[in-house]
C-alpha cells in the first residue's frame, strides 16, 4: 500500500471513530432532555431542580474543553478519547439507580464530562486532515451533534416496548431507567473500538511545545469573536435541545394530543395531569392505563418533532456547512447564517401566539442556521490558527458551550424569554462580525510621494 493510501485510510478511521464516539457521548451528555418527561414526575422534581441538573451537565461538559483540546494535541486523540469514554461509563450507568435529586445531580456532573469529547475530536481530526479538507472533515465529525436526538427518538420507543419491571428480576430495569444502562454498555464497546481500531502511531502537533506558546493566540480578539459566534450556533443549540421536549409538552402538548385524537380525558384534563408529581403521578397513571398509554404516545411525537424539526437540521447539515465553507469561504457562509437566525429568532421571540406548526417551521429554519454555522466557525479556526487548533478550538468550544447555560438560566428567571435571549445574543454577534468585516476591508492609506525638484546642473 502506498504512503498516500495508507494515510487516507488512517484519516478515514480517525474520522469514523471520532464521529461515532462523539454521537454517543453527545447522546449521553444531553440524555436528561427527553427523559425529563418521565423523571420529573417520578422523582417529584421542580422546574428549578430540573434546570439545575441541565446546567450541571452542560458545565461539566464545557469547562474542561480547553484542557482536553491541548491534551489531544499533546498526547493524541486515541489516548484521550479512550480515557474520556471509560470515565463516563459508571456515572452513566448509575443514572438508572437514582432515587433523589442529589443522586441524579452527582451523576449529571460526572457523566456530563462526555461533552468535552467535542474538543478531542476537533483537535484529533485537524491533526490528521490537510487544510483544504478540514472544513468537510470537521463538518462530518461535528454532525455527531445528532446524538442529541438519539434519546428523543429511541427513548420513548424503548420505554414503550420494554416491560416496566425490566428483565432478570429488575437487574436490567425497564422504563426510562433502561436508557442509561444501554448507553453504559455501548460506551464500553466504543472505548474498545477507539483503542484497537484507530492508528497506533497518532499525531501530536503540540508535543514538546511550551504552554505559553499554545495559549499565545488567546490575546487575539478574533478568538473571542469566534467564541461568541459559537455560543450562538452551538451553546444555544445545546440549551434548546435540553429544554425543547419540555417546551413542546408544556406549551403544545394539549394541542398535539387533540390533533392526534388521543384519549379525551388526557385532552380535557391535560393541564392538571401534567402538574402531577411523585406518588400522585404514579397513582393516577396506575388508575388510568389508557391515559398512560396515550401519554407515552404523545411523548414519542414530542421527541419526533424536537428531533426532526430542530436537532436533525442543526446537526446533519454541519457537513454541508463545512463543504460550503471550503468552497465559498467561511465568512460568506456566516453572513447567510446570521440573516437566517435573526429572522427565525424574531418570529420565535415576538408574541405572535404561534400555533404548533408555525412554531415548528420557524424552529426548523433556526436549526438550519445553527447546523451550517457550527461548521463555518470551526473552519475559520485552522485557517487563522493552524498550529493551535487544539487550544483555540478548545477555548471556543468551552465558551460556546457555556452559552448552553445562559438560555436555561433565562428560561428559569423569566418564563418565555428563551428565544428572546437567543435573538439578542445573535444580534450582538452579528454586529461584532460586521464590524470585523468592515475593519478588514478598510483601505490601507497609500503613502503620498512628495516630488522634490532636483538641483539645476550647470
Amino acid at each position: 500500500m502506498t504512503p498516500d493510501r495508507l494515510a487516507a485510510g488512517q484519516r478515514a478511521r480517525v474520522l469514523t471513530l471520532s464521529t461515532v464516539a462523539f454521537t454517543l457521548l453527545f447522546a449521553v451528555w444531553l440524555m436528561l432532555g427527553m427523559l425529563s418527561i418521565k423523571i420529573k414526575p417520578e422523582l417529584g422534581l421542580t422546574d428549578g431542580q430540573f434546570y439545575n441538573l441541565t446546567i450541571a451537565a452542560i458545565l461539566s461538559g464545557s469547562l474542561m474543553r480547553f484542557h482536553f483540546g491541548i491534551w489531544t494535541d499533546r498526547y493524541g486523540g486515541r489516548r484521550v478519547l479512550t480515557v474520556l469514554i471509560l470515565f463516563t461509563v459508571l456515572p452513566t450507568f448509575f443514572v438508572s439507580r437514582v432515587t433523589s435529586f442529589n443522586e441524579l445531580l452527582i451523576c449529571a456532573i460526572l457523566y456530563g464530562v462526555a461533552g468535552n469529547s467535542f474538543s478531542v475530536g476537533i483537535a484529533w481530526n485537524a491533526a490528521w486532515f490537510p487544510k483544504e479538507r478540514q472544513g468537510i472533515a470537521l463538518g462530518v465529525f461535528g454532525a455527531g451533534n445528532v446524538g442529541a436526538s438519539v434519546t428523543k427518538l429511541l427513548g420513548p420507543l424503548l420505554i414503550a416496548i420494554v416491560p416496566a419491571a425490566g428483565f432478570l428480576d429488575g437487574a436490567i430495569p425497564g422504563g426510562w431507567r433502561l436508557i442509561p444502562v444501554v448507553y453504559a454498555a455501548l460506551l464500553v464497546v466504543l472505548a474498545a473500538a477507539v483503542w484497537f481500531l484507530s492508528p497506533r502511531e497518532d499525531r501530536t502537533p503540540a508535543r514538546g511545545r511550551a504552554m505559553s506558546e499554545l495559549v499565545a493566540p488567546m490575546k487575539h480578539s478574533r478568538v473571542w469573536e469566534y467564541s461568541l459566534q459559537y455560543t450562538v450556533v452551538f451553546g444555544s443549540y445545546v440549551a434548546l435541545s435540553g429544554v425543547l421536549p419540555q417546551f413542546y409538552f408544556a406549551n403544545y402538548g394539549k394541542a398535539l394530543a387533540a390533533s392526534l385524537s388521543l384519549n379525551e380525558t388526557l385532552v380535557a384534563d391535560f393541564d392538571a395531569i401534567k402538574a402531577l408529581k411523585g406518588e400522585a403521578y404514579t397513582a393516577y397513571m396506575t388508575a388510568n392505563p389508557a391515559v398512560k398509554d396515550d401519554l407515552n404516545y404523545l411523548s414519542k411525537w414530542v421527541g419526533f418533532l424536537a428531533a426532526v424539526c430542530f436537532v436533525f437540521p442543526a446537526s446533519l447539515l454541519r457537513p454541508v456547512g463545512g463543504w460550503l465553507s471550503d468552497r465559498f469561504g467561511a465568512r460568506g457562509v456566516m453572513v447567510a447564517v446570521f440573516w437566517g437566525m435573526l429572522a427565525s429568532g424574531a418570529v420565535l421571540s415576538l408574541p405572535w401566539n404561534l400555533g404548533v406548526w408555525w412554531f415548528t417551521g420557524a424552529l426548523f429554519v433556526l436549526g438550519v442556521g445553527m447546523g451550517v454555522g457550527k461548521a463555518s466557525v470551526y473552519k475559520m479556526i485552522p485557517d487563522h490558527f493552524p498550529r493551535e487548533v487544539g487550544a483555540v478550538g478548545g477555548l471556543v468550544g468551552l465558551l460556546g458551550a457555556l452559552g448552553g447555560v445562559l438560555l436555561p438560566l433565562a428560561w428559569t428567571a423569566i418564563p418565555g424569554s428563551t428565544f428572546s435571549a437567543l435573538l439578542v445574543l445573535t444580534l450582538v454577534s452579528a454586529v461584532w462580525f460586521a464590524a470585523g468585516a468592515v475593519r478588514v476591508r478598510k483601505p490601507v492609506p497609500v503613502p503620498v510621494l512628495v516630488m522634490v525638484d532636483e538641483p539645476v546642473r550647470n
